[in-house]
């Protein structure tokens, strides 16, 4: 299995150049492509929060106890004093960043179904109503950094099935398989439950349509 830093430089150095490719080709602003970079980086990283001790599932719980406390003070700097809204905001970041986080422990097992291809298009669904709703980007933007964001995921499978393959004694080890594939049929009721909130990302994501004229005016 492919480590931290190796996941990151190489969803970085793939994702970089793609998303400058996409700069060049009219398809995207700086600031789009500079998201669709950073897009592709952080999904390099999703597959590995169903690992317990993993420097991901940290990262991207302290992300989404940033982005709680964010909303919690945007909801509320209006309405109640100033010290209450940091009591608040701070009490999102630490149900979130600990209680949040040890259950999400319980519930997943390493190389399970979130590391998985349908894992992947899960974080995407999930990637594009945040995206357009919570940040208010644009639903050109949002399809863009869902679709980064599986890039830099699928980049992750692949790296860790090609860690399985030691070439230097042409042997394989008995982790192949385990990274890249469809879903762990092992656990029928997760991957419903993927299968659930892909659909529910896809009702709350915006119409791809920005994304299919850009491509239709290409012909």
């Amino acid at each position: 299995m492919a480590n931290f830093n190796t996941h990151v430089t190489v969803a970085a150095a793939l994702s970089a150049p793609l998303a400058a490719c996409v700069f060049v080709m009219g398809f995207a602003n700086m600031n789009d492509a500079i998201l669709y970079a950073l897009a592709g980086t952080l999904g390099g990283l999703l597959p590995d929060i169903d690992a317990d001790e993993s420097i991901a599932i940290r990262l991207v719980f302290r992300l989404f106890g940033a982005l709680v406390a964010g909303l919690i003070i945007a909801a509320w700097v209006n309405q109640l004093p100033h010290w209450q809204v940091l009591a608040l905001a701070a009490a999102g970041y630490l149900i979130v960043r600990f209680p949040i986080q040890w259950v999400f422990e319980q519930l997943t097992i390493h190389r399970g179904t979130l590391h998985s291809l349908l894992a992947n298009v899960m974080f995407a669904a999930l990637a594009v109503p945040i995206s357009y709703h919570v940040f208010g980007l644009s639903a050109k933007t949002a399809w863009g950094i869902g679709a980064f964001t599986f890039l830099g995921a699928t980049i992750h499978l692949i790296l860790d099935e090609l860690y399985s393959i030691e070439l230097s004694g042409m042997r394989i080890k008995r982790s192949f398989g385990t990274a890249l594939k469809l879903t762990d049929w092992g656990e029928p009721l997760a991957s419903l439950a993927l299968v659930l909130f892909c659909a529910l990302g896809y009702w709350f994501s915006p119409t791809p349509d920005a994304w299919v004229s850009a491509f239709a005016l290409l012909h």
